[in-house]
């Protein structure tokens, strides 16, 4: 019974929020900023740093490389464990979406796992870069919501899921 609160509540919190803030008018910017976590974003970031910082980052690659080796393959296996509808599903013929999600299932949010990685990872190895990285992945995971593809409770799995891939990999590669 608790969790059929606790889904009514993110139905209508996702409600609330798509109708005050997910107009076609702030869609762009939205499907702009969730395209910036789809995953080849973070290879090339990866990529520029060592080309940029040589050795300098290699812990921080490898600690991003092992944590997104970790949330993959989570996020896949959680996605289908769960199978819960995409709020496109839920309200069939009365809520189109902003765009098309790539996958069927809702929970948890990947580009939300993924933006959250990042997140972790610079709060362990980079700090300072938290000011721009904390609200680019908060945005990533609203622009999820706005765009009608995720409820708010997958956005916030996505994110656990995310920062718990990189405990994981941090207590792997530096026990």
């Amino acid at each position: 019974m608790k969790l059929a609160r606790l889904a009514a509540f993110d139905q209508y919190f996702f409600s609330w929020l798509f109708q005050r803030f997910g107009s076609s008018t702030v869609a762009p910017l939205c499907r702009y900023c969730s395209r910036t976590a789809d995953g080849p974003s973070y290879a090339l970031l990866a990529l520029l740093l060592w080309l940029f910082q040589g050795e300098a980052v290699l812990e921080f690659i490898l600690l991003l490389a092992v944590a997104y080796g970790i949330e993959l393959p989570s996020y896949l296996l959680l996605k289908n464990l769960f199978r819960r509808a995409r709020p496109a599903e839920l309200w069939q013929g009365h809520f189109q979406p902003h765009i098309l999600p790539s996958d069927r299932f809702s929970l948890p949010s990947g580009h939300t796992a993924g933006a959250f990685v990042l997140l972790g990872v610079v709060a362990l190895h980079a700090p300072f870069w938290l000011i721009v990285v904390f609200p680019w992945a908060f945005c990533v995971g609203l622009s999820r919501i706005l765009l009608g593809v995720h409820f708010p409770g997958d956005v916030c799995a996505g994110a656990a899921l995310g920062l718990l891939a990189v405990l994981l990999a941090q207590m792997i590669l530096f026990p």
